[in-house]
């Protein structure tokens, strides 16, 4: 945990236009932290959206 929250507290301290390469992606890609933010919240409201889904099918109430 002490690990997660250094690595989160040098995240705090970027800049949003900072690069870094990304594994995987085409050799010589480089993303900003603007991008890794954003694509963090969609991932993290797609699988809110699903939840609530499994939620409402299974209950029969569904939300505001």
């Amino acid at each position: 945990m002490k690990t997660l929250l250094s690595l989160i507290a040098a995240a705090a301290g970027l800049a949003l236009e900072t690069t870094f390469l990304s594994p995987g992606r085409s050799p010589g890609s480089e993303l900003d932290l603007r991008w890794l933010y954003l694509h963090m919240i969609e991932e993290y409201a797609r699988h809110n959206g699903h939840a609530d889904l499994l939620r409402e099918s299974i209950d029969g109430q569904t939300g505001e």
